[in-house]
């Protein structure tokens, strides 16, 4: 292949950044994807392309999920690793619909909008939490709900689809999906999502076998009541989970992720040829490094992006790339009362930075990448905290923290899982700059912390950060502003930029 040739080429992973539980769809020319962001706000993050590998964000279908403690971090409480899990996500006579489950609120949501770039969304929600269900309009004009892990279920829906349908109850579509790969342990078969092609309908679910990796598992049957065949359709690299997508010139794929350690879940794009009536995944079962699709180009700016802060008229007050760790308190944070500014105020005493709200976040890119920042700390009280953090259950810090009238530089790791100060150096000034740097290459997944005194002389400081993936976050790491009051409240810091950049200078 020539260098030109290459050039002109995608490589997966299409999105290296936590895009995890896609779904989507094709409107015209246009795709459309969401994708899970659990305890962030706004959430279910909505994303577009014209060409299957380079995406923007470009609506949340939720600003916040709804108001309950363990959504504001309140009273001790966190939804870290819960909050909306998988989406299922259609375009039905004119109306998108992108919908939702949450073990936080036991309830099943669904979202709908005539204008998917610009339009406010609508809302219905019911009990229960119907599990990684995917939203399915029949030919017939009939509405289902396909859900659950192993033992997969349906449940018919209103015309409306605001509900269950009356005088209807679940029935069990497959008894258990995992069959195909074996179902010995492991991760039963979820993550349904259901396409109907040429009159036959496909089921997709991921699997993980005991002592396995993440594998594709679909069933197909004539009818959606069954009889279900079901067959391995993927195993390789772990990357699993997701589904059909066609392009307007006939060529069909299946979009999927796969773990990658500390960055998150990151979208895969497969071919798919279909033979006797299957849709076959991969290069003789192999997931391909390139594809015959247009080149990837940064992630920059269309899923994160650097942000100064200054805000002309008419424009949101935050850029979608940004998302709150849980529900923010918008009486506390503005970019509004300084300009070119955001302002973190602080209205309540926390004792964590996971605990901390008004923490504003955005997503690690790999296979490196670096934020930084410029903080006023002139406003800080007694006990304030305030700087930049790689957010995650493990996660590291540098920051000023104001201890007896003094203030210092401070940087903390959570490398052990509980969170250790490292090192601390007396500051004599009101701003100061601060920056992390991520290494994903190879799974290093390692980070490294730097402070300066005038944003151009960069000097370590602490221990390097490990950045495992856990599961109590279920997240990849992020880059998150933060501020927070330890011992007296209405004292703010502020941030005057979050520059972002896809190359380090540390590479070890």
């Amino acid at each position: 292949m020539t260098v030109q040739a290459i050039a002109q080429t995608a490589h997966n992973p299409i999105i290296f950044a936590d895009v995890p539980d896609m779904a989507m769809i094709r409107v015209g020319n246009t795709y459309y994807m969401s994708s899970t962001t659990m305890h962030m706000s706004p959430g279910l993050p909505i994303m577009k392309s014209k060409d299957l590998v380079n995406w923007q964000l470009v609506s949340y279908a939720y600003d916040t999920l709804a108001t309950v403690d363990a959504l504001t971090l309140t009273n001790g409480k966190s939804t870290y690793g819960r909050g909306s899990w998988a989406s299922s996500f259609r375009y039905h006579k004119g109306t998108y619909y992108v919908t939702t489950f949450a073990q936080t609120t036991g309830k099943t949501y669904i979202y709908t909008t005539k204008d998917i770039e610009k339009g406010l969304w609508k809302v219905a929600t019911f009990k229960p939490s119907y599990h990684d269900h995917t939203l399915f309009f029949d030919d017939d004009g009939r509405n289902y709900l396909i859900y659950g892990a192993g033992k997969l279920k349906i449940v018919e829906l209103n015309a409306e689809v605001t509900g269950v349908k009356e005088g209807t109850t679940e029935q069990v579509l497959i008894e258990n999906a995992s069959t195909p790969s074996g179902t010995g342990g492991g991760l039963p078969a979820e993550g349904s999502q259901l396409f109907k092609v040429n009159g036959k309908y496909y089921l997709f679910n991921i699997s993980w076998p005991r002592g396995g990796m993440r594998t594709v598992l679909i069933h197909r049957a004539d009818k959606i009541t069954g009889p279900w065949e079901g067959r391995v359709a993927l195993q390789d690299l772990g990357v699993a989970q997701g589904g059909l997508i066609d392009t307007p010139n006939g060529k069909w794929y299946a979009y999927l992720f796969r773990d990658f350690g500390g960055v998150g879940r990151i979208p895969y794009l497969v071919p798919v040829k279909w033979e006797d009536g299957w849709p076959v995944l991969g290069e003789n079962g192999k997931v391909p490094e390139t594809l015959d699709l247009p080149a990837n180009k940064s992630l920059i700016p269309g899923i994160v992006a650097s942000d100064d802060f200054t805000r002309k008229k008419g424009e949101a007050a935050l850029p979608l790339v940004w998302q709150w760790n849980h529900n923010p308190d918008n009486a506390l944070w503005s970019v509004s009362d300084r300009k070119g500014f955001l302002r973190l105020k602080t209205g309540r005493l926390d004792t964590s930075f996971v605990l901390a709200r008004n923490t504003l976040t955005q997503r690690t890119i790999g296979p490196e990448s670096a934020g930084s920042t410029a903080l006023d700390i002139s406003n800080m009280k007694e006990g304030d905290f305030a700087g930049m953090g790689l957010l995650q259950k493990n996660y590291g810090l540098v920051g000023v923290r104001v201890e007896k009238g003094s203030k210092s530089i401070v940087m903390v790791s959570a490398n052990t899982g509980r969170p250790i100060e490292i090192e601390q150096i007396p500051l004599a000034q009101t701003t100061v700059y601060f920056k992390a740097e991520c290494n994903f290459r190879n799974r290093a997944d390692i980070a490294h912390f730097y402070y300066s005194l005038d944003g151009k002389a960069w000097a370590k400081i602490g221990e390097p950060l490990k950045m495992p993936y856990t599961i109590p976050h279920f997240m990849g790491y992020r880059f998150g502003l933060f501020n927070y009051a330890t011992q007296t409240t209405g004292g703010f810091a502020d941030f005057d930029y979050f520059r972002i950049e896809d190359t380090i200078s540390q590479k070890k």
